[in-house]
Order: C-alpha cells, then structure tokens, then sequence
C-alpha cells in the first residue's frame, strides 16, 4: 500500500480544515486507499476525532523534521499518554478535562500513564496578525518542559497539554469565515515539547467558559461548541501516533505524494518532497489566507480542482 501526507497547517484559514475536523471527511476517504500521514489539524475535532488505524498523527514541527530526513516515524498504537495541565485552569474546569480524560480511558482504552498541573501559570496569548493567520506568545513554557520531563520519567510516551486560554472565539470564527484564532499558538506550543523531546504531543485549550453555547453555528466548527472540552480528539490521535526515531520504520522516502491547500505551498514538507521529485497535489477548492501557488514550482506541483478529483487519479 502507498504512503501519502495530507496535511493543512494551522491558523491559517484553510476554507477545508480551518476549522474542527472539518478535513477528516476527506482525510479518511484517502486513507481507505492509502497509509496516511496526517498533521493533528487535518483530524482534531474537540469531542471527535477523524482518526483511523492507518493514519501516522504527526504535529507540525516533528513533521517538517520527518520530511528533511531528520527522523523517521515507527508505527505505534496504545501509547502512555502523558498529560499536562496549566496551573491556570481553575478546580471546576480541571475537573471538567481530568472527568473527560477518565471517560476517553475508559470506553476507548487509551493508556493514560499519569498527569501533571505545571509548577506555574504558562501565559497563554493569541492575536491574528495583519496577514490574516493566527499567531500568539507563550509567557512561561520552560514549566511545559518542566512537566513533561515528570511525565516521560513516568513512561510516558507521548504528551498531551492542555494550557488555558481567554474565552474570546470570535463571532467570524462561529460564522465559518476568518481563521481559528487559537491556532497558532497551539503550534508554538507543541513544535517546542516535539523540539525539547522527540517525543509526539498535541495541545488542546481550555476556556473558562465550559458552557455549551445553544447559538447555531457554522457546521464546520460546530464540534467545538457542543463540548466543554476539545481533550479527546488529542488523546485518541497520540494513542497511535508514531514514535520518532532516527532509524525508524518510515523515511521521507517512502512518501509517495503529498496533499496541501492551493495556496498554502510554502511549508518545509512542500519543498523537501519537490526536491525528491515526488508529486505534490495542491487542492484548489481549499484555499487560505496565504499565497503561495503551484506557479512558482515546478511541475512536481500539480493543480487539481477538488479532493473527489484527485481521489479519481490517484493509482
């Protein structure tokens, strides 16, 4: 069976995967066909989660050192979670994320080793910049590392953190225009655990507002405004992401295309698969607030209309 990447960065208003798994329809159509390595934003969906068994959940930063051959990726499944709580979250909302944590457990079986609240407050902050993509500053995330070091001497073979942010969502957002203003700084957050560890992790805020809103809101977020807590998609992806590994199973070579948004071609993945010769499909439909175009590529970079289409060409 081929190998494929079908991945859409985050923060950055991908009209498909911009918003709460709206991507995983597409995502596991492919991966009924092909192993699938996917990004946690192509398939997070709060409560729900678009991952299936053959897909390799991989965050951003880990994902951009797979594809320059720094890392290879072993398939893994039942992996010890680690989880970290920001020391800011209040007792209810805690109780709220460790009575969700005990639930995905329990009916799913996903092996949660221990968890651990950061010795201080992280500072969460997150903006949209002038560009239009989503961005933000983390005050104090040398306590991520502290905590997580607890975890992995725990056994814990993948992380999940949970650090609080300010309840402002914003009213484009619930109306499926602009871009997740959380978004980016979930990246900033996880590409430095990935960094600091080699080890897979994922983030999932928490808002201090854990009601659920009655409001009719765009379908493609609507995963997020029915649940206090978006902890379960991020549990279930780490439980089979793959393990990192500098001899691993899989190489950058063993991938044999790859699926980006139209306009979103800048990323490392895009150029390290260009260089290999190897095909890189860019889905006209999905588009963003970026402007990187197959133009200025070289014919390794193909322009296809839809997802459906290249579903039909893809051997």
């Amino acid at each position: 069976m081929k190998t494929g990447a079908f991945i859409i960065p985050t923060g950055i208003g991908a009209s498909i995967g911009g918003f709460a798994g709206d991507a995983s329809f597409w995502a596991r159509k492919f991966a009924s066909k092909y192993n699938l390595i996917v990004n946690p934003n192509v398939v997070n969906a709060a409560c729900f989660s678009g991952i299936t068994e053959n897909m390799l959940y991989i965050e951003g930063y880990s994902l951009d050192e797979f594809f320059r051959g720094k890392l290879n990726l072993t398939p893994s499944i039942k992996n010890k979670i680690g989880v970290i709580f920001d020391k800011s979250i209040s007792q209810p909302v805690l109780n709220v994320h460790i009575n969700t944590m005990n639930a995905v457990e329990t009916v799913y079986g996903v092996n949660i080793c221990a968890y651990e609240i950061t010795d201080e407050e992280v500072g969460v902050e997150f903006f949209v910049d002038k560009s239009g993509a989503s961005m933000g500053n983390v005050k104090n995330i040398e306590t991520l590392k502290k905590a997580a070091q607890k975890l992995i001497n725990k056994g814990a073979e993948a992380i999940a953190i949970v650090c609080h942010f300010p309840d402002e969502q914003g009213d484009d957002y619930a109306s499926g225009v602009g871009v997740d203003p959380v978004g980016g700084v979930e990246a900033i957050i996880s590409h430095y655990i990935s960094k600091e560890f080699k080890i897979p992790c994922a983030h999932a805020p928490a808002f201090s507002d854990i009601s659920i809103s009655t409001e009719i809101v765009d379908k493609r977020c609507s995963a997020e405004y029915i649940t206090p807590t978006f902890l379960p998609c991020i549990l279930l992806g780490l439980s089979q992401a793959p393990r990192l590994e500098k001899h691993g199973k899989i190489s950058v070579n063993d991938v044999d295309f790859l699926i980006m948004p139209y306009n979103a071609l800048g990323a490392i993945p895009v150029l390290e698969m260009i260089k290999l010769g190897k095909p890189v499909y860019a889905v006209k439909e999905n588009e963003s607030v970026l402007n990187v175009t197959p133009e200025i590529f070289s014919n390794n970079c193909i322009s296809i209309n839809s997802y459906k289409e290249l579903l039909t060409i893809l051997n």
